[in-house]
């Protein structure tokens, strides 16, 4: 599914984010990051994407090279990779079906999206993914009148209706109460064994990783300290990663 050699990304004169970060994720699996605030967890998502251009290293996805591929192969890649943020990245005065059909806007033309004038079939999949993570009853409504765990429940069935196979969470439960991160990361898992996505998800938070993930990453200062599945996660292994 996905491959990262030697991952290396600099900032401010030559200050590195993250260094020679190694692993590899299988399909239909949910891997957790771990890392103090600051280790470099979101700049290994963006350059996962490219969003960020890595200084060396590789990301294969799915047989392809992300590093030295075509524009084009590189936007068909995309359209496979969702995200999901903390800040959730939904356009306020849209409905949530409206958003939900956010990542199949490349597929239509400039008038459609303007008027809003979407395909039946691509509505019908839209509705499906808002069913599918119980939200059938907001699809009209504002993006800015939902909860946060809807909002983040919106962005989950973005990328099904996206039709991605794997998901990139960025601290996606970092402004809910517990009991609605629980129902956020319980959805994210259930995706991976249901519908086979697969889930990279950045956390602060070691019990959840332990609760919902099969293995787990751990960045400290930038560098790949810990690669363990989550059943063999020790305490030294945690102190490890947030050592001070």
């Amino acid at each position: 599914m996905l491959t990262v050699e030697r991952l290396t990304k600099s900032y401010n004169r030559g200050a590195l984010a993250i260094e020679d970060i190694n692993f590899v994720v299988e399909p239909h699996t949910f891997t957790a990051i771990l890392g103090p605030s600051g280790a470099g967890k979101t700049t290994l998502l963006r350059c996962i994407l490219q969003l960020l251009r890595p200084d060396r290293g590789k990301v294969w996805f799915q047989g392809r090279d992300l590093m030295t591929c075509s524009a084009r192969e590189l936007r068909e890649s995309r359209a496979r990779i969702a995200t999901v943020a903390q800040q959730f990245n939904l356009v306020r005065r849209r409905s949530a079906l409206e958003n939900c059909l956010g990542g199949r806007l490349q597929e239509l033309p400039l008038w459609r999206c303007l008027f809003g004038l979407f395909p039946n079939s691509l509505l019908r999949e839209g509705m499906a993914a808002l069913e599918r993570v119980q939200l059938l009853d907001v699809a009209f409504q504002r993006a800015d009148h939902l909860s946060g765990g809807q909002k983040q429940r919106v962005a989950i069935a973005r990328a099904l209706t996206q039709r991605a196979s794997l998901i990139l969470a960025d601290e996606p439960i970092a402004s809910l109460d517990p009991k609605t991160a629980h129902a956020v990361l319980g959805l994210l898992r259930s995706l991976c064994a249901e519908e086979g996505l697969t889930v990279i998800c950045n956390l602060h938070q070691v019990e959840l990783a332990r609760q919902y993930s099969d293995r787990i990453l751990g960045i400290q200062a930038g560098k790949l300290v810990l690669d363990v599945p989550t059943h063999q996660l020790s305490t030294s292994d945690v102190n490890r990663v947030y050592k001070s």
